[in-house]
């Protein structure tokens, strides 16, 4: 068997960063699996994705490009629900990026829509 088994990612505890990937990760089709302080879990039945804190956090914005990171890509369905999803974005926290050339940002057979959290992070809704 291969693939992730999860993914964690570390983020700020705030309730600007709880609401912004929970509208997100719903409309991709994840469900929450579990809270606790400074923490969430995310299931997607294959796999599984961790938003938490740590004293570790180092007080430095996120900066998809350094090394490190740069995005994650969720399976988000028809074509129609990736436009609903990047119709709605903006008013849950996420602005377009690569608008000029959406939904082919990614060449003429990737119909998908990037988006950037309030805290830099980079997602990909990627239609099926």
């Amino acid at each position: 068997m291969s693939g992730f088994h999860h993914v964690e990612l570390w983020v700020t505890d705030d309730e600007t960063t709880w609401a912004e990937w929970s509208w997100l990760l719903e409309r991709v089709g994840f469900r929450l699996a579990e809270t606790w302080p400074g923490g969430r879990s995310w299931d997607a039945g294959h796999g599984y994705l961790v938003l938490t804190t740590s004293p570790n956090l180092q007080p430095v914005p996120h900066d998809r490009r350094r090394p490190g990171m740069n995005h994650l890509a969720f399976q988000a369905g028809s074509r129609a629900h990736v436009d609903a999803i990047m119709a709605a974005a903006c008013a849950h926290g996420w602005t377009a990026l690569y608008q000029e050339r959406y939904p082919h940002a990614g060449g003429p057979d990737h119909y998908a829509g990037w988006l950037e959290n309030s805290a830099g992070f980079k997602v990909e809704v990627v239609a099926s």
